[in-house]
Parts: structure tokens; C-alpha cells; sequence
């Protein structure tokens, strides 16, 4: 009987030691499954706002030709007004930020040819197959918040033109690649069933092409070209001299001193921007500006004359606002 009674406490021993090792078990399972879901969410958490590096791209060793490195789809093309320029801004979604990068652009609308129809997959399946074939990485597939649409969008000098995106309620694919001979290349696009729009920009670091009218120079342009175009700065919509202008004024004054027999007419000229009769006299205004500033300097008003001629004699179209600053200058001319 006593012997009966120590087999059965043994036993109820052994199933209460099992049952507690299996508890243990699971607790510690369930603690190692929550570690995982955690630290899961945590990864997901870090990725999603980890901070955008160009450098942890790995270089493309792909050739993806000249600029700008797309030919659209067959059966798509750029509509007429694309934009094309050796340096300008374009801004990206970083991290969902509107990001000004610089450099080489080119941003486009896009449309099918002729009656065929535009397909959103189509375009948007061909430029994701063809842009991971060449090493680009994805950093951006999403919309950006009406915050931050209003935040920079009187930034872009380009909002509103062709190519335009990054509007609040649009999605907006941006990829990079990263090339050692080509430099930095960033593409993004959007596209619904009834078009396209394509950024390309190529970064580049600006370049200064502004150098300091010399004497020498005007003297030079004087004699070979029988004129000197030159751009001096006036207060907006006055003809009072800014201190820059006021340098080249100097340059000018001693070219004449340098070459006594020189005699000049100043021209004054605008863009077409506004009245005609107002840039008119505002030009005439600008050049007798000048030719007093030149007597200042001991110029004998015998060798100047003065002239405003307003929007009368442009160097290239008023098209563009590039070409309309062009035309807002000063010319000497030569006279005898």
C-alpha cells in the first residue's frame, strides 16, 4: 500500500515538472515572437524614415546614353512646349519633401501619337522595366501632403509649364541613378489615363560664365564689331545707375580715355514687357543716365550722344524671359 502511494506521488510529480517546463516553453516562445514583431516594426519605422543618401547608391555601370537619357515608349511622344535647359532647378520628393536639386533639365508632356490611345500601365510599365534594366533605384513612390505643396510651390520657376507635377493629390514616381561618368541622374513621372508627365535632371554644379567688363574689351568690340553691347544695371523701372551699373560706367569712361577720337552714341532698349510708350522713355531716360554719368567721369559731351529706343530693336524674340533679358541693355555704337 505505502509502496502503492510513493508510485503515485511520483507520478503526479513528474506530470506537474512537465507541465511547468512546457509553460515555460511557451513564455518564452511568446516573449521571442513579440521581441520579433518589435523589432519588425521598428525596422519598418527606421526604413520608412530613413533619410535620403545619394551616396548609399551603388554606381550604374550600365550605358544609358546622352541626355536626357530617355526615348518615350513607341506610340508616345513629348508634347510641343517641352522644356530643355543647360541649368535650371527641378524639385523632387525626398522623404516626401519638395528637394531643389540643379542642373541639366529637361521636363516634358507626355501624350500618344496621333489617335492612339494613351495607356497609364503602358507608360508607367515601360519607364519602371526600363529604368531598373539600366540601374536606377527607386526612392519615391507616393503624394506629397497639401502642406507641403503649399510650402514650395512658389519655389519651382517652372510651375505651371510643361512637365509641371507634385501637386498634393498626384502620385509621383522618383528614381535615381548613379553613374561615375554621367554624374547624378534623377527621373521622376506621373501618369493618369489621360497623360504623362517626365522630369529629367542631370545635377551639375553651377557654373559662373559672368566676367567684369574691362576698358579693353569695349575698345575691342568698338573697333572689330563698330558697337559694344552691354548690360548695366538701373533700379527697377527708373533709370537711376545701381552700383554695379556704376562699374561698368567706369569701364566705359576710360576706354574713351584711352582713345581720344572715339565718339559714341548711346542706345537704350527694352523688352516688349508693358507699354510701348513707357519702355520708350524709360530707355531714353536710361541712356542720357549713362552718357551724364560718362561726362561725370570727364567725358567731353561732344563725343556722346544718347537715344532710347525702347522695344523698337530686340537682338532675339521676346519669347522667353532668358531672351527678354537680352534685350534689356545698352549699346555703344560707334560713330566716327
Amino acid at each position: 500500500m505505502k509502496k502503492t502511494v510513493l508510485i503515485l506521488a511520483l507520478s503526479a510529480l513528474i506530470v506537474s515538472c512537465n507541465q511547468a517546463n512546457k509553460q515555460q516553453e511557451n513564455n518564452e516562445s511568446n516573449a521571442v515572437e513579440t521581441s520579433v514583431e518589435a523589432n519588425e516594426g521598428k525596422t519598418e519605422e527606421a526604413n520608412s524614415s530613413a533619410e535620403f543618401n545619394i551616396e548609399d547608391i551603388a554606381f550604374s555601370t550600365a550605358d544609358i546614353g546622352d541626355f536626357p537619357f530617355i526615348n518615350l515608349p513607341k506610340g508616345l511622344e513629348a508634347r510641343k512646349g517641352a522644356i530643355l535647359k543647360n541649368f535650371d532647378v527641378c524639385f523632387f520628393p525626398i522623404n516626401g519633401v519638395m528637394t531643389p536639386f540643379e542642373g541639366k533639365l529637361y521636363k516634358a508632356n507626355v501624350s500618344a501619337v496621333r489617335s492612339e490611345g494613351y495607356s497609364q500601365r503602358y507608360f508607367e510599365k515601360s519607364m519602371e522595366d526600363y529604368l531598373l534594366s539600366v540601374g536606377a533605384v527607386k526612392v519615391f513612390d507616393g503624394e506629397i501632403t497639401k502642406e507641403e505643396y503649399e510650402r514650395y510651390n512658389k519655389q519651382d520657376p517652372n510651375k505651371g509649364a510643361s512637365g509641371d507635377m507634385g501637386y498634393w493629390d498626384q502620385n509621383m514616381k522618383l528614381y535615381v541613378i548613379r553613374t561615375k561618368e554621367k554624374g547624378n541622374v534623377y527621373i521622376q513621372f506621373t501618369s493618369t489615363n489621360a497623360g504623362g508627365t517626365l522630369n529629367v535632371l542631370q545635377e551639375e554644379a553651377f557654373q559662373q560664365t559672368i566676367t567684369k567688363i574691362t576698358a579693353d574689351e569695349i575698345i575691342k568690340d568698338l573697333t572689330e564689331k563698330g558697337k559694344s553691347i552691354l548690360y548695366i544695371n538701373f533700379d527697377v523701372d527708373k533709370s537711376n545707375i545701381t552700383t554695379e551699373g556704376k562699374e561698368v560706367v567706369t569701364q566705359i569712361a576710360e576706354a574713351l580715355q584711352n582713345d581720344k577720337s572715339l565718339k559714341i552714341a548711346i542706345e537704350g532698349h527694352t523688352d516688349n514687357t508693358g507699354d510701348a510708350s513707357h519702355n520708350k522713355t524709360l530707355s531714353d531716360a536710361r541712356a542720357n543716365s549713362v552718357m551724364n554719368a560718362l561726362i561725370t567721369n570727364g567725358i567731353d559731351k561732344a563725343r556722346l550722344t544718347a537715344k532710347g529706343f525702347g522695344a523698337e530693336k530686340p537682338l532675339v524674340a521676346n519669347n522667353s524671359e532668358e531672351n527678354k533679358a537680352k534685350n534689356r541693355r545698352v549699346e555703344l555704337v560707334k560713330v566716327n
